[in-house]
């Protein structure tokens, strides 16, 4: 795969730089046509203080809507505790046409493409990792990064140019870091996904405490 630098922080909704994720794209493309089918574009505005780093689009969550987060189990966690602590205005429907709004929060994707089996390869990862580079780039208030699971925490700290050996991953890790020359509070969190909330992994209490410190971080 060759490497791109992106002029633009969101991939083309047709973005042909994984074979894979192009096949498996266009497959479910084809039985599922009304789907939207591509690369989920971030969701937020460049005003965020805080910006939520997710693994990559669901099958028939983010996949099929278009929206970070929104279709699948995992968004329902992850809208009800953003709108606990004030980072969202309306009532989340799990659909993009709900209404709802960020405020001062910007929810992306280390990978912007579904990938089969919600397993993209280490190839998929470094070859998006630019999108996210230029995204972080773009959010000139960023004061935090909520880096969901340990795909999404390790492509982070590459995106920032850190050694991941010196930032390990775990539940409610919280490292102060730099980001477009300035400090940055950067935290993780176990993925907010069914199986993790089901086998215990991840509770509503995990998840919310570590919410607590970004908006504390954000301000």
């Amino acid at each position: 795969m060759k490497k791109t630098t992106p002029t633009a922080p969101e991939a083309p909704r047709d973005c042909p730089l994984c074979p894979r994720l192009v096949a498996y794209r266009e497959a479910v493309r084809a039985k599922e046509p009304t789907w939207f089918n591509g690369a989920v574009p971030s969701f937020g505005n460049d005003s965020a203080e805080l910006l939520i780093v997710g693994l990559a689009p669901g099958v028939t969550g983010a996949n099929r809507t278009g929206r970070p987060f929104t279709g699948d189990w995992a968004g329902d966690l992850l809208y009800a505790t953003l709108d606990k602590f004030g980072f969202s205005k309306g009532t989340f429907a799990a659909d993009p046409n709900d209404g709802l709004v960020l405020t001062g929060a910007m929810i992306t994707n280390a990978v912007r493409c579904v990938p089969p089996e919600n397993k993209p390869v280490g190839a998929e990862i470094n070859q998006c990792r630019p999108f996210l580079e230029a995204r972080i780039a773009s959010l000139p208030k960023l004061k935090a990064i909520l880096c969901l699971g340990k795909i999404s925490h390790d492509s982070t700290l590459r995106a920032l140019g850190l050694k991941v050996a010196q930032y390990p991953f775990g539940h409610g890790t919280k490292y102060e870091v730099s980001a477009n020359g300035k400090p940055v509070i950067l935290l993780s969190s176990y993925h907010c996904s069914r199986y993790n909330t089901n086998t215990g992994r991840l509770t509503a209490e995990m998840f919310e405490a570590v919410f607590a410190e970004a908006r504390r971080a954000a301000g």
